[in-house]
């Protein structure tokens, strides 16, 4: 009875002050001016309007806390929109304590919360660790009882689940709901992610796959993915069983999204591409189906393969890439040094105005500085550093790393610098990319004192990349010994890394004797891998040994070792192509060889080397030279969006990475991209 009599006095008071003061209310809409607002709460005064509810209510929006109280209280009669409104502005400021002290006002003005009430103060909840507050309120939506409110109970599981990570209160409320919606099994199964419980999360999403009616939002399958990484290899077989086996149920398409994601992170990329296929139209216009799939091409080597299934995703126009679409195509674009696709990614998200986006999301900054300068665009790398909202450890690293693989170490050692300035403190990435910047720029002193401070000052242990590193920086200015002695007493077993980065250098100071020993013991760190045998084999090259060589040869046929084919690309007009050692896919296959049987190529070649160690390298730039000069006009740059073209088409076959060098000649001077080899 008092609960109606309340609704009745407001809507009498409310009736009487809207032909009287709704002009007023309306001009306190919206955000408006200091100098505008002061103006209008004087008119408020003047007319005396200040104990109306609405205008009340708009002017505590209006106000910081410490003023919207003042409003609050010299309110005779308020009613629940002013104290809605307050809470609201408490909520936002952080003010848990205060809130809940306004909330608790309610009942000493007979008033009861409403949906919007619960909405506010759960928001205040999530910023506080304290579960006593909570609990008080949800024993207060129980005893009112709203505890059948739908957005009340989603409320109050989102502030279980991601503002105090009190999972099991949260599953309580979740199994106590009479009914469930998306938002609550999305919410749930967030949680789970977020605390590495995705085994209990890709449950959750099973049952609510099977057990309702309910397609899955774009917000619930980024928490599933989200928990499939962080699976264990070992669990994820069983994971594909599981989901193999309700593949019939109502949301098949978010099965087979995730289907692709786990098929891709065992390798399996043909079965990935199989399940993607399956999905329906209606599935592929969500983005992350695209962006499961891209991203198992670009994970596992398959970069042209990344890029024209990205193509084709514009080309068919059926969803917009994200900033995951485009970190995943700017990792393709690096991996085969495909400038001219970077920059039109780039040019792409300033002109869909998403440029403040772009520098302040770090994934994505740190992938086009990634991608810039290991395309050799080391500028355009530094304006993206330089432009960021906000600079962290991760993007410090990855500008630091382009300027490593740059030769510009010095310039790193100045931005390591500036980062310490900014008391940000280095991680094992940094130390790492510091060790890179010193070997590729033989800055030895450095080096070592960069080692020396990582443990000492830092309290950071040196991991085996580290020792790679540093052992490689000393092999490549030929303190040889002093690396072998580095890799006999760290605490790790030498890897292919470490002797790869011994054997380099003992190639490069023209240490053959003690570069076979090496290559001898790679071959038996790792004997089913080739490239063992292939840097072995460069040794014997270096001295004209090819009886060797084929001796070489005969025992890897015999052992069954396979060497994997070396992959060249070559950027024309825009276009990729790739080469393949020992393949005739490219479609201008009989055109290249017509150009090989030229007699100035033949002449070239058998001056140079034997005729089967013709390298990809002189393949592509021979093929550069026939394109431009005997292919006639150069096919068009870009496609009808504008996109760069790809090589290849959509029907390319799968390609693996070899131990020969990448090469990417880029059409334009200044642009060339320095693609390290898989040995290194």
């Amino acid at each position: 009875m008092q609960s109606l009599k309340s609704i009745a006095h407001y809507w009498l008071n409310f009736t009487r002050s809207f032909s009287s003061t709704s002009p007023l209310s309306n001009l306190l809409k919206g955000r408006i001016s200091h100098t505008h607002l002061q103006q209008i709460h004087a008119r408020v005064f003047r007319i005396g309007a200040h104990q109306d509810n609405l205008i009340a209510t708009r002017l505590i929006g209006q106000y910081p806390s410490h003023f919207s109280l003042r409003i609050l209280h010299h309110l005779k009669t308020p009613n629940l929109f002013p104290f809605n409104a307050i809470i609201r502005v408490l909520s936002e400021e952080g003010n848990f304590t205060h809130a809940f002290l306004v909330f608790n006002n309610l009942r000493y003005h007979s008033l009861l919360p409403n949906e919007l009430t619960f909405s506010f103060l759960f928001k205040a909840c999530s910023n506080t660790r304290n579960s006593y507050y909570v609990q008080q309120v949800h024993t207060l939506v129980v005893k009112l009882p709203f505890s059948d409110e739908k957005s009340i109970c989603n409320g109050l599981l989102s502030v279980y689940a991601r503002g105090l990570k009190e999972l099991s209160y949260a599953r309580k409320v979740f199994d106590e709901m009479p009914e469930k919606d998306v938002v609550c099994w999305t919410c749930l199964i967030s949680g789970y992610a977020k605390l590495g419980l995705c085994e209990e999360a890709l449950s959750l999403f099973l049952s609510m796959v099977k057990k309702s009616s309910l397609i899955p939002e774009n917000d619930t399958m980024v928490s599933v993915l989200s928990a499939c990484s962080k699976l264990d290899m070992s669990n994820i077989e069983k994971w594909i069983g599981n989901f193999r086996y309700d593949l019939g149920c109502s949301g098949c398409d978010s099965v087979s999204t995730v289907l692709v994601y786990l098929y891709g992170k065992l390798g399996m990329v043909d079965k990935s591409r199989e399940i993607f296929e399956q999905i329906s139209s209606d599935g592929k216009r969500s983005v992350l189906s695209w962006n499961a799939m891209i991203g198992v091409y670009v994970q596992n080597g398959c970069a042209l393969d990344g890029l024209c299934l990205f193509r084709l995703m514009m080309e068919l126009n059926c969803c917009y890439p994200n900033h995951v679409t485009m970190v995943n195509v700017l990792s393709a674009c690096t991996q085969v040094g495909d400038l001219d696709l970077g920059l039109w990614v780039h040019e792409y998200m300033k002109g869909s105005r998403q440029k403040s986006f772009l520098l302040s999301n770090a994934n994505l900054a740190t992938a086009l500085i990634d991608m810039y300068s290991k395309c050799g665009s080391l500028e355009r790398a530094r304006d993206i550093f330089d432009q960021l909202v906000v600079k962290d450890v991760v993007s410090f690293n990855a500008m630091n790393m382009g300027l490593a693989i740059n030769g510009k170490g010095k310039e790193a050692l100045k931005l390591f610098s500036q980062m310490l300035e900014l008391n940000l403190r280095p991680n094992a990435g940094t130390f790492l990319s510091l060790l890179c910047a010193c070997s590729h720029s033989g800055l030895t002193a450095e080096g070592r004192q960069i080692f020396k401070e990582m443990s000492q000052c830092f309290r950071i242990a040196p991991k085996l990349e580290h020792y790679a590193s540093y052992i490689d920086l000393l092999a490549r200015v030929g303190y040889v010994e002093e690396a072998l002695q580095v890799a006999t007493l760290m605490p790790f077993k030498p890897n292919n890394f470490v002797w790869g980065a011994l054997l380099g250098g003992c190639m490069l100071h023209n240490r053959l004797e003690l570069a076979q020993i090496i290559s001898s013991i790679l071959v038996e760190v790792d004997p089913n891998n080739s490239a063992g045998y292939v840097m072995l084999s460069n040794t014997y090259a270096i001295d004209h040994h090819w009886s060797a060589i084929s001796r070489l040869r005969l025992s890897m046929k015999e052992k069954g070792v396979v060497k994997q084919p070396g992959c060249s690309w070559i950027n024309i007009d825009g276009v990729v192509h790739e080469f393949l050692a020992g393949s005739s896919s490219h479609p201008q296959n009989e055109s290249l060889h017509s150009v090989l049987q030229h007699p100035l190529v033949v002449l070239v070649c058998s001056l140079a080397i034997p005729d089967d160690f013709i390298s990809l390298d002189i393949i592509c730039l021979f093929f550069l030279l026939h394109h431009q000069g005997h292919l006639g006009s150069s096919p068009n740059r870009y496609g009808e969006n504008g996109m760069p073209k790809l090589g290849g088409g959509y029907d390319r076959i799968r390609r693996g990475f070899g131990e020969a060098d990448s090469v990417n000649f880029m059409n334009k001077p200044g642009s060339r991209a320095d693609l390290p080899s898989s040995s290194e």
